[in-house]
């Protein structure tokens, strides 16, 4: 029952820390190895929830997916079952709304994954920022940075944008 009334809290915005560290105590619980300082933000629950493990101060957006098997091997022999692996999160890592991450992959410390980014393979590179389907290195944390602190706004950032429109970032269109 809290779990439901959380999931209905959340929906609504009306969710604080204390439902957010619940949540990551719940999947503690389940089996799951998640650090201090976590924001999770959806319900990463897996039917294998001991295959994952997740570092400190990580942030998992909204509809993230945690793929810890599949079965799709049993279509091409009966004998064969399922595919199994872990998921690992390093420390300080950030996942995108909307993305996926696969069986088997692992990802270094302070690695941003781009919202609606499937992750099939692993990355060892620390400070990147990966994104696409597949999922590829898109650039740096310093790239990123240079490129969007302008806009970067923090507290009272609504009364910014009204004074100041151009504040808001505007994607360009592509050709």
């Amino acid at each position: 029952m809290k779990e439901i009334k959380y999931w209905i809290a959340k929906a609504i915005g009306k969710i604080g820390r204390n439902e957010i560290e619940h949540m990551s105590k719940y999947f503690r619980k389940s089996g799951m190895k998640i650090g201090g300082g976590c924001n999770i933000c959806c319900n990463i629950m897996t039917n294998e929830p001991f295959l994952v493990e997740i570092g400190n101060s990580v942030t998992i957006s909204g509809n993230v997916v945690l793929v810890t098997h599949d079965n799709s091997i049993e279509r091409i022999d009966r004998k064969c079952h399922n595919l199994f692996g872990k998921i690992i999160i390093g420390n300080n890592c950030f996942i995108g709304m909307n993305s996926m991450i696969l069986y088997g992959v692992e990802l270094a410390d302070n690695i941003i994954v781009a919202a609606g980014s499937v992750v099939v393979n692993s990355f060892d590179e620390s400070n990147i920022i990966i994104g696409g389907n597949p999922a590829r290195k898109i650039g740096t944390w310093q790239d990123f940075l240079d490129k969007n602190k302008p806009y970067a706004l923090g507290r009272g950032w609504r009364e910014k944008v009204e004074e100041n429109p151009e504040l808001l970032i505007r994607k360009k269109v592509k050709k």
